[in-house]
């Protein structure tokens, strides 16, 4: 009798289902284990759009997750790999972002920051023990098992992730997120695991005041910051942060990593090892409160890079690498700016030497989020102000598309509405007071009770400018003029900026980010929110 066939197809052993999010070359959506029945996360690699070098570090990857077991670990369960398709099978985390469910507490503490950051050091030890080096530690890749309360922290997304022996130190590449990366790594010289301690330092500032402590519009000022240690504990916030806390921080962001503490000396802290005893139990409103904001700008950044390099593979095309690399258009003689809360991670293994002998890292730079971008590839550069056919075409398209979405406001057509925005849109609305909105209630509100209520109303688009970030994907910023007449028939008008971000799905545009400034230059002195808006 023949021996029975390995399975070795996904389907055969588990089944998909909905989506949970969605990368450049990936999508993660929810998988059952057809003979457990248990719930995992698959992590869906489209191998066709990657190129040999993307090959070894998805296998690099795929290698390093398999060695890490541990409770503050998203575990990987299976790797299984098809003609078009690689499959990694993680552990199903439910419990969303850390620093999500830190502002929906009711109660926050110095305490409570010291449970947080001693899991992500016991983590981060497991890591450098078996010799790996994360990368990539920021809020965005600190989950939580499920919604239950005192859930484990985890620690995920290994894509960056590298093997060294013992502490040897070497160029291993720049990579990272810009507001997390190393003193070390941004003088280019050689690094190794102190590299995840420095960003501790700063994921445990911000579990403290809600603010990072690092921080310019302009990268250049953001990094001469960080490779000097350049950080302080401004009052009032930081008088009510005991000591201890202040010293654990400091021996995290020494700017020589030589004499940074290491994983398994900071787990000893008396701040970590004695909370109940040295770490304050009181309340943290403040922080709590700057946190908010700090997630809401976090998630403002996210919404619009994730669109952008969610289709960064448009460009692969043009370069036979397969490489796709999204930079800031410069001027002549300016500086290259980004914004220190981008969320996006850096990776430029490859370090190219120009004529002078020092390193070129133009092209490691992520766009700002509504600047003009450009698409670079080997000898080619592909303006988003180019004046051929097709990409005028397509910015037309873009602003026919916005203008319809407005005219569904101006006839309080809720139903046209969501047609063409995304159901999960997110959005940041003056009525919204700072808060990130996500779905349709919040618009749907001012569609029953206010905007059918308010006809006459002329609404005039100007000066808009599209940005297309690939074929699938544009960012749109536009003036809307309100003209309408008010309730003793005087003439009014008011003015507001917003920025739209545009996600093609199936041949069909939607929207998925929106922007809107508070009214500037109005005449009225009341009227419903927007106006046109939501």
């Amino acid at each position: 009798m023949a021996a029975p066939l390995v399975c070795t197809r996904f389907s055969d052993n588990y089944e998909l289902k909905e989506e949970l999010g969605k990368g450049a070359f990936s999508v993660v959506r929810k998988c059952i284990q057809k003979h457990t029945g248990l719930e995992f996360a698959a992590k869906i690699i489209n191998t066709k759009k990657l190129s040999a070098r993307d090959f070894q570090k998805l296998e690099r990857e795929a290698r390093i997750c398999r060695k890490l077991q541990h409770p503050n670990i998203v575990r990987l369960h299976d790797s299984i790999q098809e003609e078009l398709f690689h499959y990694l099978v993680f552990d199903l985390v439910t419990g969303g972002e850390l620093f999500e469910d830190i502002v929906a507490r009711e109660f926050y503490s110095e305490a409570d920051a010291s449970h947080c950051i001693q899991q992500i050091l016991e983590s981060v030890n497991h890591c450098h023990t078996n010799g790996v080096v994360h990368r990539d530690l920021k809020p965005e890749n600190l989950l939580l098992a499920s919604k239950v309360k005192g859930a484990a922290v985890k620690l995920a997304d290994f894509g960056l992730a590298i093997e060294v022996q013992g502490d040897q130190q070497a160029w291993f590449g720049f990579a990272g997120t810009p507001g997390y990366l190393s003193p070390e790594v941004l003088k280019k010289e050689p690094y190794g695991k102190p590299v995840d301690i420095w960003a501790c330092g700063v994921i445990l500032y911000i579990l403290l005041v809600g603010y990072p402590p690092f921080w310019d519009e302009d990268q250049h000022r953001l990094y001469a910051q960080i490779k000097a240690g350049a950080y302080d504990y401004p009052s009032p916030e930081w008088d009510t942060v005991t000591p201890d806390a202040k010293n654990l921080i400091n021996q995290m962001l020494t700017v020589n990593p030589a004499k940074r503490v290491t994983a398994s000396d900071a787990l000893k802290h008396p701040w970590i090892c004695y909370r109940e005893k040295v770490a304050s139990a009181v309340h943290r409103q403040e922080t709590v409160d700057c946190l908010k904001k700090f997630n809401a700008r976090r998630k403002l950044k996210g919404a619009i890079l994730t669109t952008m390099l969610a289709t960064r593979n448009f460009s692969s095309k043009y370069d036979v690498h397969g490489r796709s690399i999204i930079t800031n258009k410069k001027g002549d003689g300016s500086q290259v700016k980004e914004s220190t809360e981008s969320n996006t991670t850096i990776e430029d293994d490859d370090v190219r030497e120009d004529k002078k002998g020092t390193v070129d890292r133009s092209s490691t730079v992520i766009a700002k989020d509504a600047e003009d971008v450009r698409i670079v590839c080997p000898n080619k550069t592909f303006s988003q102000h180019s004046t051929n056919s097709c990409g005028s075409a397509r910015k037309q398209e873009i602003v026919k598309i916005t203008e319809q979405l407005i005219e569904s406001i101006n006839n309080a057509d809720f139903e046209g509405y969501t047609k063409i925005c995304d159901p999960h849109m997110t959005a940041f609305e003056p009525e919204a007071l700072g808060n990130l909105l996500e779905g349709m209630e919040f618009h749907k509100f001012y569609f029953d009770h206010v905007l059918g209520k308010n006809r006459g109303i002329n609404t005039t688009v100007l000066n808009p400018t599209v940005h297309l970030l690939g074929d699938d994907a544009a960012c749109i910023a536009y003036i809307i003029l309100v003209q309408y007449i008010d309730k003793q028939g005087v003439p009014r008008s008011h003015q507001y900026e917003e920025t739209r971000v545009w996600h093609r799905r199936d041949n069909k545009w939607q929207n998925v980010h929106s922007h809107r400034s508070a009214s500037v230059a109005s005449t009225s002195a009341a009227f419903p929110p927007s106006g046109v808006g939501k």
